[in-house]
């Protein structure tokens, strides 16, 4: 339970590379994700330096030294359309906490809906960009921000 609570969003990395072959290892763990009819709607795009420098992050995703995007697919039917991007939500927290057991951090950003961010990442029509992380060794974690007592986000109905 602790690795939930004390994972953070990460604002500056050390220069320090990532194993790429760890980082494949923890995507393919966080594939376990649960997802209806096992269609799997996440794509991952590795970002190198030319992709990165035109979309232009106004922190440069903390200069970390890994930039990954992930894609959610669409779909024809509206609600198929909604279990992907919760499918694909669920497949990235597997891969944060992954990252955060073994020491490394990540940005999560949203700049990827802005349609420069779309045609930089070319990002296929009805497809949602659900993040753009910074992957790294954090420089420094930030404190626990306050979280609403669960209490207060129940609700009993009859």
């Amino acid at each position: 339970m602790e690795i939930i609570k004390e994972r953070r969003n990460i604002k500056q990395f050390t220069n320090q590379p990532v194993d790429m072959q760890q980082v494949m290892t923890w995507l393919d763990a966080a594939g376990f994700a649960p997802n209806h009819r096992m269609v799997q709607p996440w794509e991952v795009l590795v970002i190198g330096p030319e992709t990165r420098a035109k979309l232009n992050h106004k922190a440069n995703f903390g200069d970390a030294p890994l930039v990954l995007a992930v894609l959610s697919k669409g779909a024809n039917v509206a609600v198929d359309q909604e279990e992907n991007l919760i499918a694909t939500s669920c497949f990235v927290q597997n891969f944060l906490l992954l990252a955060w057991q073994n020491g490394v951090g990540t940005r999560w950003a949203s700049i990827g809906s802005t349609p420069v961010a779309r045609e930089t990442l070319e990002v296929p029509e009805g497809y949602s960009v659900v993040g753009i992380f910074g992957v790294g060794y954090p420089m420094n974690v930030p404190s626990s921000k306050p979280r609403t007592p669960i209490v207060d986000k129940i609700k009993h109905l009859q």
